[in-house]
Protein backbone atom coordinates (compact mmCIF):
# COMPACT_ATOMS: atom_id res chain seq x y z
CA UNK A 1 0.00 0.00 0.00
CA UNK A 2 0.99 3.83 -0.83
CA UNK A 3 2.66 5.52 2.33
CA UNK A 4 1.05 8.73 3.63
CA UNK A 5 3.13 10.64 1.11
CA UNK A 6 4.02 7.62 -1.22
CA UNK A 7 3.56 8.23 -5.42
CA UNK A 8 0.85 10.12 -5.04
CA UNK A 9 1.20 13.84 -6.30
CA UNK A 10 -2.46 14.78 -4.89
CA UNK A 11 -3.95 13.93 -1.71
CA UNK A 12 -6.39 15.95 0.07
CA UNK A 13 -9.31 16.20 2.81
CA UNK A 14 -12.17 18.18 3.78
CA UNK A 15 -14.62 17.75 6.79
CA UNK A 16 -17.56 19.98 7.03
CA UNK A 17 -16.89 21.71 10.61
CA UNK A 18 -18.41 19.57 13.32
CA UNK A 19 -20.56 22.99 14.65
CA UNK A 20 -22.85 23.25 11.74
CA UNK A 21 -23.62 19.06 12.29
CA UNK A 22 -27.27 18.32 12.58
CA UNK A 23 -28.02 15.17 14.48
CA UNK A 24 -29.36 12.50 11.44
CA UNK A 25 -30.78 9.01 12.20
CA UNK A 26 -29.53 5.70 10.13
CA UNK A 27 -32.46 4.15 8.23
CA UNK A 28 -33.48 0.77 9.46
CA UNK A 29 -31.86 -1.76 7.93
CA UNK A 30 -29.15 0.34 6.28
CA UNK A 31 -25.95 -0.08 7.82
CA UNK A 32 -23.22 2.50 6.19
CA UNK A 33 -24.10 6.07 5.49
CA UNK A 34 -27.01 7.78 7.35
CA UNK A 35 -29.65 9.37 4.97
CA UNK A 36 -28.75 12.80 3.58
CA UNK A 37 -30.12 16.14 5.89
CA UNK A 38 -31.48 18.74 3.73
CA UNK A 39 -29.39 21.75 4.46
CA UNK A 40 -27.12 24.50 3.22
CA UNK A 41 -24.67 21.98 2.11
CA UNK A 42 -25.82 18.50 1.08
CA UNK A 43 -22.36 16.94 1.83
CA UNK A 44 -19.89 16.11 5.15
CA UNK A 45 -16.54 15.42 3.67
CA UNK A 46 -14.69 14.77 0.58
CA UNK A 47 -11.40 13.53 -0.27
CA UNK A 48 -8.98 13.48 -3.73
CA UNK A 49 -6.23 11.55 -4.71
CA UNK A 50 -3.91 11.59 -8.37
CA UNK A 51 -1.35 10.15 -9.74
CA UNK A 52 0.56 10.31 -12.83
CA UNK A 53 1.64 7.60 -15.24
CA UNK A 54 2.62 10.32 -18.15
CA UNK A 55 5.96 11.97 -17.98
CA UNK A 56 4.99 15.88 -18.26
CA UNK A 57 6.72 19.11 -17.91
CA UNK A 58 5.67 21.50 -14.71
CA UNK A 59 4.67 24.32 -16.14
CA UNK A 60 3.99 25.08 -19.45
CA UNK A 61 4.52 28.70 -21.17
CA UNK A 62 1.80 29.57 -22.99
CA UNK A 63 -0.03 33.01 -22.18
CA UNK A 64 3.56 34.64 -21.77
CA UNK A 65 3.59 32.32 -18.84
CA UNK A 66 1.01 33.78 -16.78
CA UNK A 67 -1.01 30.54 -16.53
CA UNK A 68 1.94 28.57 -14.91
CA UNK A 69 3.59 31.07 -13.02
CA UNK A 70 1.27 33.22 -11.64
CA UNK A 71 -2.66 32.09 -12.04
CA UNK A 72 -1.95 28.51 -11.34
CA UNK A 73 0.06 29.19 -7.92
CA UNK A 74 -3.20 31.29 -6.81
CA UNK A 75 -5.04 27.90 -6.75
CA UNK A 76 -2.29 24.76 -6.34
CA UNK A 77 -2.43 23.31 -3.06
CA UNK A 78 -2.12 19.56 -3.61
CA UNK A 79 -1.99 18.11 -0.05
CA UNK A 80 -4.22 20.21 2.01
CA UNK A 81 -7.59 22.83 1.34
CA UNK A 82 -6.47 26.45 2.10
CA UNK A 83 -8.42 29.85 2.19
CA UNK A 84 -8.08 32.07 -1.05
CA UNK A 85 -9.73 35.00 -1.68
CA UNK A 86 -12.78 34.99 -3.82
CA UNK A 87 -12.73 38.11 -5.20
CA UNK A 88 -8.80 39.83 -5.47
CA UNK A 89 -8.69 43.32 -6.38
CA UNK A 90 -7.15 42.18 -9.63
CA UNK A 91 -8.85 38.81 -10.78
CA UNK A 92 -6.73 36.35 -12.23
CA UNK A 93 -8.63 36.96 -15.62
CA UNK A 94 -7.73 40.73 -15.58
CA UNK A 95 -4.26 39.76 -14.68
CA UNK A 96 -4.29 37.28 -17.95
CA UNK A 97 -5.91 39.63 -20.11
CA UNK A 98 -3.41 42.17 -19.33
CA UNK A 99 -0.49 40.42 -20.15
CA UNK A 100 -2.16 39.01 -23.29
CA UNK A 101 -3.31 42.39 -24.68
CA UNK A 102 -5.82 40.49 -26.89
CA UNK A 103 -9.68 40.23 -27.07
CA UNK A 104 -10.02 36.95 -24.93
CA UNK A 105 -14.40 37.13 -24.85
CA UNK A 106 -14.42 35.50 -21.30
CA UNK A 107 -12.24 38.72 -20.31
CA UNK A 108 -13.74 41.37 -22.33
CA UNK A 109 -17.03 40.99 -23.13
CA UNK A 110 -20.38 39.55 -22.22
CA UNK A 111 -20.04 35.47 -23.29
CA UNK A 112 -20.77 34.53 -26.82
CA UNK A 113 -23.05 32.01 -28.05
CA UNK A 114 -21.53 28.40 -28.89
CA UNK A 115 -22.15 28.62 -32.32
CA UNK A 116 -19.64 31.53 -32.70
CA UNK A 117 -17.04 30.15 -30.51
CA UNK A 118 -14.81 29.40 -33.62
CA UNK A 119 -14.78 32.89 -35.05
CA UNK A 120 -12.34 34.53 -32.51
CA UNK A 121 -13.87 38.13 -33.66
CA UNK A 122 -17.76 37.76 -31.98
CA UNK A 123 -16.64 40.18 -29.62
CA UNK A 124 -14.16 43.69 -28.70
CA UNK A 125 -12.44 44.74 -26.27
CA UNK A 126 -14.40 46.72 -23.59
CA UNK A 127 -14.93 46.64 -19.69
CA UNK A 128 -16.91 43.85 -17.99
CA UNK A 129 -18.99 45.82 -15.54
CA UNK A 130 -20.73 42.81 -13.31
CA UNK A 131 -21.57 43.03 -9.69
CA UNK A 132 -18.91 42.24 -6.94
CA UNK A 133 -18.91 38.14 -6.69
CA UNK A 134 -20.06 38.82 -2.88
CA UNK A 135 -23.90 39.64 -4.83
CA UNK A 136 -23.24 36.52 -7.07
CA UNK A 137 -24.50 32.71 -7.15
CA UNK A 138 -21.51 31.78 -5.72
CA UNK A 139 -20.98 34.51 -3.49
CA UNK A 140 -18.44 33.96 -0.82
CA UNK A 141 -15.79 36.60 0.05
CA UNK A 142 -13.30 33.87 0.94
CA UNK A 143 -13.32 29.97 -0.19
CA UNK A 144 -11.42 26.28 0.61
CA UNK A 145 -9.63 25.26 -2.25
CA UNK A 146 -7.16 21.90 -3.33
CA UNK A 147 -6.10 20.27 -5.94
CA UNK A 148 -2.57 20.53 -8.53
CA UNK A 149 -1.71 18.69 -11.60
CA UNK A 150 -0.46 14.81 -11.94
CA UNK A 151 1.04 14.28 -15.03
CA UNK A 152 -1.44 15.12 -17.97
CA UNK A 153 -4.72 15.43 -15.06
CA UNK A 154 -5.68 18.38 -13.39
CA UNK A 155 -7.94 18.31 -10.42
CA UNK A 156 -10.29 21.02 -8.19
CA UNK A 157 -12.28 21.12 -5.20
CA UNK A 158 -13.57 24.54 -4.46
CA UNK A 159 -15.83 25.17 -1.58
CA UNK A 160 -17.90 27.41 0.56
CA UNK A 161 -19.81 25.56 3.19
CA UNK A 162 -20.80 28.87 5.12
CA UNK A 163 -22.84 29.66 1.40
CA UNK A 164 -23.83 25.76 0.63
CA UNK A 165 -21.85 24.88 -2.25
CA UNK A 166 -19.14 22.61 -3.27
CA UNK A 167 -16.98 23.27 -7.01
CA UNK A 168 -15.28 20.18 -8.14
CA UNK A 169 -13.24 19.78 -11.76
CA UNK A 170 -11.13 17.37 -12.82
CA UNK A 171 -9.50 18.08 -16.45
CA UNK A 172 -7.63 15.24 -18.76
CA UNK A 173 -5.10 16.62 -20.57
CA UNK A 174 -3.78 14.55 -23.81
CA UNK A 175 -1.04 15.05 -25.89
CA UNK A 176 0.29 17.76 -23.24
CA UNK A 177 -1.31 19.68 -20.41
CA UNK A 178 -1.28 22.57 -22.13
CA UNK A 179 -5.43 22.68 -22.26
CA UNK A 180 -5.77 21.00 -18.59
CA UNK A 181 -3.44 24.31 -17.48
CA UNK A 182 -5.78 26.72 -18.80
CA UNK A 183 -8.70 24.97 -18.02
CA UNK A 184 -7.56 25.16 -14.02
CA UNK A 185 -6.27 28.87 -14.37
CA UNK A 186 -9.49 30.25 -16.26
CA UNK A 187 -12.55 28.49 -16.17
CA UNK A 188 -13.82 28.48 -12.32
CA UNK A 189 -13.36 32.57 -12.43
CA UNK A 190 -15.45 32.60 -16.06
CA UNK A 191 -18.01 30.30 -14.29
CA UNK A 192 -18.46 32.82 -11.24
CA UNK A 193 -18.06 35.85 -13.62
CA UNK A 194 -21.40 34.11 -15.46
CA UNK A 195 -23.28 33.09 -12.36
CA UNK A 196 -22.68 37.18 -11.46
CA UNK A 197 -24.39 38.04 -14.68
CA UNK A 198 -27.29 35.57 -14.30
CA UNK A 199 -27.97 37.22 -10.92
CA UNK A 200 -27.49 40.81 -12.49
CA UNK A 201 -29.45 40.56 -15.47
CA UNK A 202 -32.09 38.15 -14.34
CA UNK A 203 -35.71 39.36 -13.12
CA UNK A 204 -36.43 39.90 -9.72
CA UNK A 205 -38.48 36.43 -8.56
CA UNK A 206 -35.10 34.79 -10.16
CA UNK A 207 -32.93 36.94 -8.26
CA UNK A 208 -35.10 35.94 -5.20
CA UNK A 209 -34.68 32.50 -5.97
CA UNK A 210 -31.20 32.24 -6.09
CA UNK A 211 -30.64 34.24 -2.80
CA UNK A 212 -33.10 31.82 -1.05
CA UNK A 213 -30.79 28.94 -2.42
CA UNK A 214 -27.22 30.87 -1.43
CA UNK A 215 -28.88 31.06 1.92
CA UNK A 216 -29.46 27.29 2.85
CA UNK A 217 -33.39 27.08 0.89
CA UNK A 218 -33.37 24.30 -1.90
CA UNK A 219 -34.40 25.50 -5.50
CA UNK A 220 -37.45 23.54 -6.66
CA UNK A 221 -36.70 21.75 -9.60
CA UNK A 222 -39.69 21.36 -12.48
CA UNK A 223 -41.93 18.32 -11.97
CA UNK A 224 -40.93 16.82 -15.70
CA UNK A 225 -38.46 14.87 -15.69
CA UNK A 226 -36.27 16.49 -19.09
CA UNK A 227 -33.73 13.88 -20.37
CA UNK A 228 -30.92 14.53 -22.70
CA UNK A 229 -31.46 13.80 -26.23
CA UNK A 230 -29.12 10.75 -26.38
CA UNK A 231 -30.36 9.15 -23.17
CA UNK A 232 -33.68 7.44 -23.14
CA UNK A 233 -36.09 7.63 -19.94
CA UNK A 234 -36.24 3.62 -20.50
CA UNK A 235 -32.60 3.95 -19.79
CA UNK A 236 -32.60 5.56 -16.26
CA UNK A 237 -35.36 3.18 -15.16
CA UNK A 238 -33.55 -0.01 -16.09
CA UNK A 239 -30.84 1.62 -13.86
CA UNK A 240 -32.75 2.97 -11.02
CA UNK A 241 -36.61 2.64 -10.21
CA UNK A 242 -36.49 4.95 -7.77
CA UNK A 243 -34.03 7.14 -9.90
CA UNK A 244 -36.21 10.82 -9.90
CA UNK A 245 -35.43 14.76 -9.66
CA UNK A 246 -32.69 14.72 -12.68
CA UNK A 247 -32.90 17.35 -15.23
CA UNK A 248 -30.77 16.86 -18.21
CA UNK A 249 -29.88 19.88 -20.56
CA UNK A 250 -27.99 18.98 -23.90
CA UNK A 251 -28.50 22.29 -25.84
CA UNK A 252 -29.45 25.53 -24.34
CA UNK A 253 -30.52 28.20 -26.31
CA UNK A 254 -31.42 30.77 -23.18
CA UNK A 255 -29.63 33.77 -23.47
CA UNK A 256 -28.57 36.73 -21.06
CA UNK A 257 -31.06 38.62 -19.71
CA UNK A 258 -33.90 36.05 -21.15
CA UNK A 259 -36.15 34.61 -18.07
CA UNK A 260 -34.97 31.15 -17.54
CA UNK A 261 -37.53 28.06 -17.12
CA UNK A 262 -36.21 27.50 -13.71
CA UNK A 263 -32.97 28.74 -11.61
CA UNK A 264 -31.43 25.13 -12.72
CA UNK A 265 -32.05 25.67 -16.34
CA UNK A 266 -29.95 29.40 -15.87
CA UNK A 267 -27.22 27.65 -13.92
CA UNK A 268 -26.61 25.20 -16.43
CA UNK A 269 -26.82 27.75 -19.33
CA UNK A 270 -24.32 29.72 -17.49
CA UNK A 271 -21.72 26.25 -17.23
CA UNK A 272 -22.21 25.90 -20.36
CA UNK A 273 -21.68 29.46 -21.67
CA UNK A 274 -18.44 29.70 -19.35
CA UNK A 275 -16.82 26.76 -21.63
CA UNK A 276 -17.51 27.71 -24.49
CA UNK A 277 -16.25 31.15 -23.75
CA UNK A 278 -12.76 29.12 -22.12
CA UNK A 279 -12.87 26.85 -25.49
CA UNK A 280 -13.06 30.05 -27.48
CA UNK A 281 -10.33 31.75 -26.03
CA UNK A 282 -7.76 28.61 -25.57
CA UNK A 283 -8.14 28.23 -29.19
CA UNK A 284 -7.54 32.04 -30.13
CA UNK A 285 -4.15 31.68 -27.57
CA UNK A 286 -3.14 28.51 -29.64
CA UNK A 287 -3.46 30.46 -32.97
CA UNK A 288 -1.31 32.92 -31.65
CA UNK A 289 1.48 30.72 -30.71
CA UNK A 290 1.23 28.05 -32.86
CA UNK A 291 4.19 29.39 -34.71
CA UNK A 292 6.65 28.85 -31.64
CA UNK A 293 4.54 25.46 -30.64
CA UNK A 294 2.89 24.05 -33.50
CA UNK A 295 2.14 21.05 -31.16
CA UNK A 296 -0.60 23.13 -28.98
CA UNK A 297 -2.97 22.45 -32.38
CA UNK A 298 -3.63 18.93 -31.02
CA UNK A 299 -3.30 19.43 -27.40
CA UNK A 300 -7.30 19.01 -26.01
CA UNK A 301 -8.68 18.19 -22.30
CA UNK A 302 -11.68 16.47 -21.30
CA UNK A 303 -13.80 18.22 -18.65
CA UNK A 304 -15.77 17.26 -15.81
CA UNK A 305 -17.27 19.54 -13.64
CA UNK A 306 -19.15 18.56 -10.18
CA UNK A 307 -21.10 21.78 -8.52
CA UNK A 308 -22.57 20.72 -5.61
CA UNK A 309 -25.22 24.03 -4.39
CA UNK A 310 -27.52 23.27 -1.84
CA UNK A 311 -29.77 19.75 -2.65
CA UNK A 312 -28.73 20.22 -6.52
CA UNK A 313 -26.09 18.10 -8.20
CA UNK A 314 -25.10 19.83 -11.54
CA UNK A 315 -22.59 17.66 -13.71
CA UNK A 316 -20.92 18.82 -16.92
CA UNK A 317 -18.36 17.27 -18.90
CA UNK A 318 -16.69 16.77 -22.15
CA UNK A 319 -14.84 13.32 -22.87
CA UNK A 320 -14.78 9.72 -20.73
CA UNK A 321 -14.35 11.53 -17.67
CA UNK A 322 -17.05 9.95 -15.24
CA UNK A 323 -19.13 11.12 -11.92
CA UNK A 324 -21.12 8.12 -10.21
CA UNK A 325 -23.69 8.68 -7.95
CA UNK A 326 -24.23 5.78 -5.24
CA UNK A 327 -27.72 5.73 -4.16
CA UNK A 328 -30.65 3.28 -2.41
CA UNK A 329 -32.27 1.38 -4.65
CA UNK A 330 -35.64 0.13 -3.47
CA UNK A 331 -34.73 -2.79 -1.99
CA UNK A 332 -31.83 -1.24 0.26
CA UNK A 333 -28.84 -2.15 -2.07
CA UNK A 334 -26.41 0.34 -2.74
CA UNK A 335 -26.76 1.42 -6.93
CA UNK A 336 -24.29 2.89 -9.38
CA UNK A 337 -25.94 5.96 -11.32
CA UNK A 338 -23.75 6.93 -13.70
CA UNK A 339 -24.37 10.91 -14.20
CA UNK A 340 -22.50 11.72 -16.81
CA UNK A 341 -21.84 10.80 -20.69
CA UNK A 342 -19.34 8.93 -22.44
CA UNK A 343 -18.23 10.42 -25.13
CA UNK A 344 -16.39 8.14 -27.22
CA UNK A 345 -16.14 6.24 -30.19
CA UNK A 346 -17.40 2.91 -28.77
CA UNK A 347 -20.38 4.63 -27.17
CA UNK A 348 -23.18 3.70 -30.23
CA UNK A 349 -24.75 6.53 -29.97
CA UNK A 350 -21.86 9.08 -29.95
CA UNK A 351 -20.48 7.41 -33.41
CA UNK A 352 -24.04 7.18 -34.81
CA UNK A 353 -23.85 11.26 -34.30
CA UNK A 354 -20.53 11.89 -35.15
CA UNK A 355 -21.39 9.33 -38.50
CA UNK A 356 -24.34 11.50 -39.05
CA UNK A 357 -22.53 14.94 -38.75
CA UNK A 358 -20.24 13.98 -41.98
CA UNK A 359 -21.77 12.48 -44.37
CA UNK A 360 -19.55 12.79 -47.13
CA UNK A 361 -16.81 11.87 -45.58
CA UNK A 362 -16.29 7.80 -45.24
CA UNK A 363 -13.14 7.87 -43.29
CA UNK A 364 -14.85 9.94 -40.03
CA UNK A 365 -13.70 6.74 -37.88
CA UNK A 366 -10.53 5.16 -38.35
CA UNK A 367 -9.19 1.97 -36.27
CA UNK A 368 -11.06 2.91 -33.90
CA UNK A 369 -10.52 6.57 -33.54
CA UNK A 370 -11.77 10.20 -34.73
CA UNK A 371 -10.20 10.50 -37.99
CA UNK A 372 -7.66 7.74 -36.75
CA UNK A 373 -6.42 10.34 -33.92
CA UNK A 374 -8.62 10.57 -30.78
CA UNK A 375 -10.96 8.21 -28.91
CA UNK A 376 -12.97 10.78 -27.19
CA UNK A 377 -15.67 12.87 -29.99
CA UNK A 378 -15.65 16.08 -27.17
CA UNK A 379 -12.84 17.63 -25.85
CA UNK A 380 -11.80 20.87 -24.83
CA UNK A 381 -8.96 22.12 -27.86
CA UNK A 382 -8.03 19.68 -30.04
CA UNK A 383 -8.05 22.19 -32.52
CA UNK A 384 -6.18 20.45 -35.63
CA UNK A 385 -9.78 18.76 -35.63
CA UNK A 386 -11.95 21.17 -35.31
CA UNK A 387 -9.91 23.72 -37.91
CA UNK A 388 -8.09 23.35 -41.19
CA UNK A 389 -5.75 26.12 -40.47
CA UNK A 390 -4.78 24.55 -37.50
CA UNK A 391 -4.32 20.87 -38.69
CA UNK A 392 -2.38 22.95 -41.51
CA UNK A 393 0.37 23.92 -38.56
CA UNK A 394 1.12 20.54 -38.29
CA UNK A 395 3.28 18.58 -40.89
CA UNK A 396 4.10 14.65 -41.82
CA UNK A 397 2.17 11.50 -40.07
CA UNK A 398 0.92 14.18 -37.64
CA UNK A 399 -1.10 16.44 -39.70
CA UNK A 400 -5.06 14.66 -40.81
CA UNK A 401 -5.42 14.35 -44.54
CA UNK A 402 -8.41 14.72 -45.80
CA UNK A 403 -9.97 16.99 -43.21
CA UNK A 404 -13.58 17.25 -45.26
CA UNK A 405 -15.60 18.71 -43.03
CA UNK A 406 -14.15 20.47 -39.63
CA UNK A 407 -15.35 20.69 -36.98
CA UNK A 408 -14.83 16.54 -36.11
CA UNK A 409 -14.18 16.96 -32.12
CA UNK A 410 -17.62 18.60 -30.51
CA UNK A 411 -17.03 21.15 -27.61
CA UNK A 412 -21.11 20.46 -26.66
CA UNK A 413 -21.05 19.25 -23.55
CA UNK A 414 -23.76 17.22 -21.39
CA UNK A 415 -25.12 18.48 -18.53
CA UNK A 416 -27.20 17.38 -15.85
CA UNK A 417 -29.15 18.27 -12.29
CA UNK A 418 -29.80 15.97 -10.14
CA UNK A 419 -32.06 16.94 -6.45
CA UNK A 420 -29.99 15.03 -3.87
CA UNK A 421 -32.47 12.41 -2.48
CA UNK A 422 -32.35 10.58 1.20
CA UNK A 423 -31.50 7.75 -0.97
CA UNK A 424 -27.97 9.30 -1.87
CA UNK A 425 -25.00 8.20 -0.07
CA UNK A 426 -22.31 9.40 -2.07
CA UNK A 427 -20.20 10.22 -5.68
CA UNK A 428 -17.51 9.35 -7.40
CA UNK A 429 -15.92 11.72 -9.72
CA UNK A 430 -12.86 10.30 -11.58
CA UNK A 431 -10.91 10.42 -14.64
CA UNK A 432 -11.21 7.70 -17.21
CA UNK A 433 -7.59 6.74 -15.79
CA UNK A 434 -10.10 5.02 -12.68
CA UNK A 435 -12.76 3.22 -14.87
CA UNK A 436 -10.44 1.54 -17.44
CA UNK A 437 -9.68 -0.85 -14.11
CA UNK A 438 -13.36 -0.59 -12.23
CA UNK A 439 -16.93 -0.73 -13.27
CA UNK A 440 -18.87 2.06 -12.53
CA UNK A 441 -20.60 -0.59 -10.16
CA UNK A 442 -16.93 -2.06 -8.68
CA UNK A 443 -15.66 1.34 -7.68
CA UNK A 444 -19.10 1.88 -5.72
CA UNK A 445 -18.92 -1.26 -3.97
CA UNK A 446 -15.14 -0.80 -3.23
CA UNK A 447 -15.94 2.68 -1.53
CA UNK A 448 -19.09 1.66 0.73
CA UNK A 449 -16.79 -1.65 1.63
CA UNK A 450 -13.97 0.73 2.51
CA UNK A 451 -16.13 2.99 4.74
CA UNK A 452 -17.73 0.65 6.78
CA UNK A 453 -14.41 -0.61 7.61
CA UNK A 454 -12.29 2.23 7.77
CA UNK A 455 -14.42 5.02 8.83
CA UNK A 456 -12.18 7.63 9.37
CA UNK A 457 -9.97 6.76 6.18
CA UNK A 458 -9.20 7.91 3.06
CA UNK A 459 -11.56 5.85 0.18
CA UNK A 460 -10.17 8.46 -3.02
CA UNK A 461 -6.79 7.24 -2.07
CA UNK A 462 -7.78 3.75 -1.43
CA UNK A 463 -9.50 3.55 -4.81
CA UNK A 464 -5.89 4.47 -6.51
CA UNK A 465 -4.36 1.49 -4.49
CA UNK A 466 -6.77 -0.96 -5.71
CA UNK A 467 -5.90 0.39 -9.00
CA UNK A 468 -2.14 -0.29 -8.93
CA UNK A 469 -2.61 -3.72 -7.17
CA UNK A 470 -4.93 -4.70 -9.80
CA UNK A 471 -2.30 -2.98 -12.70
CA UNK A 472 0.47 -4.54 -11.07
CA UNK A 473 -1.21 -8.02 -11.43
CA UNK A 474 -2.28 -7.29 -15.06
CA UNK A 475 1.43 -6.99 -15.82
CA UNK A 476 2.79 -9.69 -13.85
CA UNK A 477 4.48 -7.19 -11.34
CA UNK A 478 4.36 -6.33 -7.38
CA UNK A 479 3.20 -3.29 -6.22
CA UNK A 480 6.38 -2.04 -5.73
CA UNK A 481 8.10 -3.18 -8.84
CA UNK A 482 4.73 -1.38 -10.69
CA UNK A 483 5.78 2.25 -8.92
CA UNK A 484 9.09 1.92 -9.33
CA UNK A 485 9.18 2.03 -13.24
CA UNK A 486 9.33 5.38 -14.10
CA UNK A 487 6.72 8.46 -15.30
CA UNK A 488 5.99 7.96 -18.94
CA UNK A 489 7.02 4.14 -19.21
CA UNK A 490 4.37 3.51 -16.37
CA UNK A 491 2.09 4.66 -18.55
CA UNK A 492 1.98 1.12 -20.85
CA UNK A 493 0.51 -0.36 -17.07
CA UNK A 494 -2.27 2.68 -16.09
CA UNK A 495 -2.98 6.16 -16.84
CA UNK A 496 -2.98 9.10 -14.72
CA UNK A 497 -5.51 8.45 -12.44
CA UNK A 498 -7.52 11.58 -10.53
CA UNK A 499 -10.49 10.54 -8.25
CA UNK A 500 -12.30 12.40 -5.69
CA UNK A 501 -15.45 10.92 -3.30
CA UNK A 502 -17.35 13.41 -2.53
CA UNK A 503 -19.76 11.91 0.93
CA UNK A 504 -23.24 13.47 0.91
CA UNK A 505 -24.97 14.21 3.91
CA UNK A 506 -24.14 14.55 7.73
CA UNK A 507 -21.64 11.28 8.48
CA UNK A 508 -18.65 13.36 9.76
CA UNK A 509 -15.75 11.57 8.88
CA UNK A 510 -12.83 12.66 7.12
CA UNK A 511 -9.81 11.88 4.67
CA UNK A 512 -6.53 11.13 7.07
CA UNK A 513 -4.25 12.79 3.94
CA UNK A 514 -5.52 16.43 5.04
CA UNK A 515 -8.36 17.61 6.68
CA UNK A 516 -9.36 21.70 6.57
CA UNK A 517 -11.81 21.93 9.43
Amino acid sequence: MLSPEGELQISFGYQCSSKRSIPCEVAKGYNILPEVIHRTSSFSCLSGAALSANATLANTNICNGVIGEEILPTWDSPNSFRKVPSSPSLSRLDILSSSLHSNLSNLSCSPSPPSEMLDYDSCTLKPMSAPSKSEGFLNAMEVQAAGGAAGEDRVQAVCSEENGWLFCAVYDGFNGRDAADFLAGTLYDTIVSNFNILYWESEPDSIKASNDVGLGGSCKLDDNLIVHEEQSLSKLEGNNNSYHGCLAKSNLSAKVGVPYKSFSDGVLDSLERSLSQVENDFLYMVEQEMGERPDLVSIGSCVLLVLLHGNDLYTLNLGDSKAVLATRNTRGKLQAIQLTESHTVENDIERARLLADHPDDPKVIIGGKVKGKLKVTRALGVGYLKKKCLNDALMGILRVRDLTSPPYISSQPSMNVHEISNSDQFVIVGSDGLFDFFSNDEAVELVESYILSNPFGDPAKFLIEQLLARAANSAGFSMEELMNVPAGRRRRYHDDVTVIVIILGMNHRTSKASTFI
